[in-house]
């Protein structure tokens, strides 16, 4: 058995490196590749995609694992060579079903599709992307009948990035929230906006790239094992453990964009790079689900971020990298305006408090263009009308309207966006047990440490990766199950106390 289980290393190690190389390929188009270059990477990204399917459907790699299966079942439950055999075979099962052929047809317009996209939204031009997103939009249902027997459309869609969660129970737990928002939502839009005009003044894009790289070492971003560009949508990208890359987006005459995009992602990218490191190259070398990921990139971005304690720190610091724009500011009105609520059109610039609405309208959304219920052409119009019936407001063109998202343009269509909310759910209990463990670490914050703060996501989730579910993770970490009271006690507290309510 073990000389098979090294068998089965070498072979996951090997097609791993496949898609990291094409995980650069990835992260160059949207980085430097000029435009000219993107038929070419769509063929090139879509050769390496096809490889990797043919390589992870050999039936010798099934026959393999079926092999391994029951030595795996007589192992503790809990060691690595357990849940290795049990996540690999997991995968294997999933992928044998879809054809190499159609990853490869993916993959290709995916790349022509992000290119179209890239180049469509600063003109505005929903027409130029209309057809592509049709075309997406087959390929998403193609592969939600690759398997069987789900009982929504989106199930198989929302399982790839959310293991084991289903459109029904996201729509429950979507419910639930939605009732607790809206008139929290309704209370803080009702009062005066907060004043942030100190955050809409020219920030030199070189100051603002320094000041963003100064605060993601402090907090815990390894720079030896990554790096920070600009891309039009902010990303985190892995080729190894010991190299997770980040990209921000760069306004001139907008503080929040840039500087909260750093932190985000580099909550995600600090999971990564602290994966152990004898997972590298096995199917347990990443985060296990899109829910838990976004729960330490919005952790690290809102609990952190936005609380009073980090800006009593880093306030004085951020002064003296933009005295103009900020030397004759108090610390009250700053801390205001970066946690200003109200109804808005962009969901990466959206208030912690109204980000939520933002996410469900997607959810709904791509839930009804899988189910037939919407068309595309008819997209740009449902949208601003979910904007207006759930936000009060609504873009007058579709660059900021269902142009904003890169999700749709570069992905299926389908399971891109609730794990963006269950992170949300997630950050709070997860930010909660730490403090619990530590109670510490609201001072220390205070004090600009983050050690024992990153320490405790590190021992309790990082170093995981895969090897533990969603669920899992969210029981072993906190003692129970994924629940959304600490999240809105955090939002009432918060805001309760930013605009006084009763």
């Amino acid at each position: 058995m073990q000389g098979k289980l090294q068998e089965l290393k070498a072979r996951l190690a090997e097609i791993a490196d496949i898609d990291m190389a094409n995980a650069v390929l990835g992260w160059d188009q949207n980085t430097w590749m000029p435009g000219g270059g993107a038929a070419a990477r769509g063929r090139q990204s879509a050769t390496l995609a096809k490889i990797s399917q043919e390589k992870m459907t050999d039936p010798a790699l099934g026959k393999l694992l079926d092999d391994l299966l029951p030595y795996a079942e007589s192992l503790d439950p809990d060691s690595n060579d357990a849940r290795f055999i049990l996540v690999a075979k997991r995968d294997y099962d999933k992928v044998v079903k879809i054809p190499p052929e159609f990853i490869g047809r993916l993959y290709e317009h995916m790349a022509d599709s992000y290119q179209a996209w890239a180049e469509a939204r600063p003109k505005n031009d929903f027409a130029a992307v209309q057809g592509k997103l049709e075309k997406t939009l087959d390929l998403s249902r193609q592969f939600a009948e690759y398997f069987p027997g789900y009982e929504a459309i989106g199930d198989p869609l929302i399982d790839l990035s959310d293991y084991g969660m289903k459109t029904a129970e996201i729509r429950h737990i979507f419910a639930e929230l939605r009732k607790e928002l809206v008139p929290l939502v309704q209370a803080v839009t009702n009062q005066p906006l907060a004043d942030d005009s100190c955050l809409k003044l020219y920030y030199a894009p070189e100051a603002q790239l320094a000041f963003g790289r100064e605060v993601a070492a402090q907090i815990g971003y390894q720079f030896e094992n990554g790096r920070l560009d600009q891309s039009p949508h902010p990303f985190t990208t892995r080729f190894s453990i010991n190299d997770v890359r980040i990209t921000t987006r760069i306004q001139e005459k907008d503080f929040n964009d840039s500087f909260f995009s750093i932190v985000h992602e580099a909550g995600h990218a600090m999971y990564e790079q602290g994966v152990d490191q004898s997972y590298e190259g096995t199917h347990l070398a990443s985060g296990t689900s899109a829910g838990v990921h976004e729960s330490q990139s919005r952790l690290w971005e809102n609990l952190v971020g936005r609380s009073r304690g980090f800006w009593t720190h880093y306030y004085p610091i951020a002064q003296k990298h933009f005295p103009a724009q900020l030397g004759n500011v108090s610390l009250d009105t700053f801390y205001r305006a970066v946690n200003k609520v109200q109804r808005s059109l962009i969901r990466t610039d959206a208030d912690e408090l109204t980000y939520n609405l933002h996410v469900m309208i997607r959810f709904d959304l791509e839930m009804d263009l899988l189910e037939g219920k919407l068309a595309v052409k008819d997209l740009p119009d449902a949208w601003r009308e979910r904007y207006r019936s759930d936000l009060g407001v609504a873009s007058e063109d579709d660059r900021d309207g269902c142009m904003q998202d890169v999700h749709w343009y570069a992905g299926l269509i389908g399971g891109a966006f609730q794990g963006y909310t269950l992170g949300n759910i997630m950050s709070a209990l997860f930010f909660n047990q730490a403090v619990r463990d530590n109670p510490q670490i609201p001072a220390e914050i205070e004090g600009g440490k983050f050690g024992t703060l990153y320490g405790w996501l590190r021992e309790h989730i990082y170093r995981h990766g895969r090897k533990y579910t969603a669920n899992e993770i969210v029981e072993k970490a906190t003692g129970g199950p994924m629940v959304i009271d600490p999240y809105i006690a955090h939002l009432r507290g918060k805001y309760g106390e930013l605009y006084e309510l009763p």
